[in-house]
């Protein structure tokens, strides 16, 4: 299955590092749409013009951040951060996340 990832252009640096390969792992909130993805699946990842293609190599679920944070760095998730307090902020920052990490 195909599926589609938009990155918004304040985010292009986070496309980039998926693209290049130094953001080793995408997250997404848990939401009906995301979680119909699957390992083998291909992801489109589209910001403004410019897209790629990648295929999932595993799919996984945390309850927290924390969780998630016990078993990968957080520049692995993110380049651009270094501890787990920056990858929280982060994530807090974004729309109804913190609503959306319990469902």
């Amino acid at each position: 299955m195909k599926h589609r990832l938009v990155f918004a252009q304040p985010n292009r640096d986070s496309f980039e590092a998926v693209k290049n390969g130094t953001k080793r792992i995408e997250t997404r909130a848990a939401t009906p749409l995301y979680r119909k993805i699957q390992a083998g699946d291909e992801i489109d990842f589209v910001c403004g013009d410019q897209h790629f293609t990648k295929e999932v190599m595993t799919v996984e679920l945390f309850d927290s951040i924390k969780s998630l944070t016990k078993q990968y760095k957080p520049s692995d998730i993110n380049p651009k951060y270094k501890t787990v307090e920056e990858l929280t902020k982060m994530y807090m920052s974004f729309p109804q996340y913190p609503e959306k990490i319990p469902q």
